[in-house]
């Protein structure tokens, strides 16, 4: 009998290339969205080479301006709320969680010191970003209204 590989769905495997890493975070984000004021979908984010994670990285790789307001989030705590299955969740709400679970473990395996920054006022960019092995910031973007 030929021997099949299974590929792990969201994780690197040893014989990944992290180039295809851009490409497993597109498809893991698809059909994502994040609800506040209003529903955001889910990008990936990539980014240039970075020696750190940092509010100062993301402000100069976002075009944002140096002055503008940032906020750091805990990565772990903000993808609590995401992946939390409430009892009174339907099927698509259980899906959508089970969906930002396999991200969320995704980015863990692939990425290091990962970090949430909100940059902005009302209308905020979200960015959940963190070092790919290239040293390249990486992860994935969306906005949020906050009133």
């Amino acid at each position: 009998m030929r021997e099949t590989k299974r590929k792990t769905v969201g994780m690197r495997t040893s014989g990944s290339k992290s180039n295809d890493l851009p490409e497993q975070i597109k498809k893991a984000a698809k059909g994502l969205y994040y609800i506040s004021e209003t529903d955001a979908e889910i990008t990936p984010f990539i980014g240039a080479k970075a020696k750190t994670v940092s509010k100062e990285e993301i402000l100069r790789q976002t075009k944002n301006s140096s002055d503008a307001p940032v906020e750091e989030r805990d990565f772990s705590e903000i993808f609590q709320r995401l992946t939390k299955i409430q009892e009174w969740y339907g099927e698509e709400e259980i899906a959508a969680a089970n969906k930002f679970a396999a991200l969320k473990q995704l980015l863990e395996n692939n990425l290091k010191d990962l970090k949430v920054y909100k940059i902005g006022n009302i209308q905020i960019d979200i960015y959940f970003v963190g070092l790919a092995p290239e040293s390249v910031l990486m992860g994935i973007k969306t906005q949020s209204v906050e009133t």
